[in-house]
């Protein structure tokens, strides 16, 4: 196991090992610590966290059903190459829900609390471009959507998107620094947040719209890049559950 998944694991809140575990397992396929092809092994991984071998055998099943492991019985368990066609579709999705979001909390205003904490996460996320500390970006970029849903009140968006964007996830995490410039992402954000702010819902719609359809121009970079990390194309239209026979 590499030793990037023991930094992830916070033992100070582990009350639900089950999640903790998928969480981990989940973060470090998005952020490549376990390679696209990379077999996991169901007992060093419950070696590597104190735990049994049930929330392990658990987490690959929602690994599998989110589209980010295959699970070969009697031979493994693989990371599983990233499909476009699964990353258009969560686009979609993403998209869908987000511009929804935006739109509702343009229309309804955000407390002076939610507001504040958005103007701190961008003002953050500027602090990750000298260093290009893009790790540290996704986490806020992340921060930054789910704020802006719970501050709206639809708390049951964010669950939504969490559910279909795992591969999207990985996309996203490839293209930073260099697909998908930070200090762009950061000027988007800001943006949103002004439109958001002038009750503008919008003006709100167009700039999240255009946020996200970033996916759309990296993409293609991406794929030529990184071939290795993606799907061939007659692979592309597999189902979201990886249990193969």
């Amino acid at each position: 196991m590499t030793p990037s998944l023991i930094v992830l694991w916070d033992e100070q809140s582990d009350s639900n090992v089950r999640q903790r575990v998928f969480d981990v397992l989940r973060q470090s396929i998005i952020r490549m610590t376990l390679a696209p092809g990379q077999a996991l092994s169901e007992q060093e991984i419950a070696d590597t966290f104190s735990v049994s071998r049930q929330p392990v055998r658990e987490a690959f099943i929602r690994l599998s059903e989110a589209g980010l492991v295959e699970i070969r019985p009697q031979r493994g368990t693989y990371v599983v190459q990233i499909s476009q066609a699964a990353v258009m579709e969560a686009r979609f999705v993403r998209e869908a829900v987000e511009v929804a979001v935006v739109g509702s909390a343009a229309e309804q205003g955000l407390s002076e609390e939610s507001l504040d904490e958005l103007h701190e996460l961008i003002e953050r996320q500027k602090r990750c471009i000298g260093p290009e500390d893009h790790d540290r970006f996704y986490q806020l970029d992340e921060s930054f959507h789910r704020t802006l849903s719970l501050g709206a009140g639809h708390d049951s968006a964010w669950r939504v998107t969490q559910e279909v964007k795992a591969q999207l996830d990985r996309v996203r995490y490839l293209s930073l620094p260099d697909t998908t410039p930070i200090p762009k992402l950061i000027e988007q954000h800001a943006a949103i947040l002004a439109a958001v702010v002038n009750r503008d819902s919008n003006a709100a719609r167009a700039v999240m719209q255009a946020h996200l359809r970033e996916i759309l121009r990296s993409l293609p970079s991406l794929v030529e890049r990184f071939p290795q990390m993606f799907e061939a194309a007659s692979g592309a239209g597999r189902a979201r559950r990886r249990v193969v026979g």
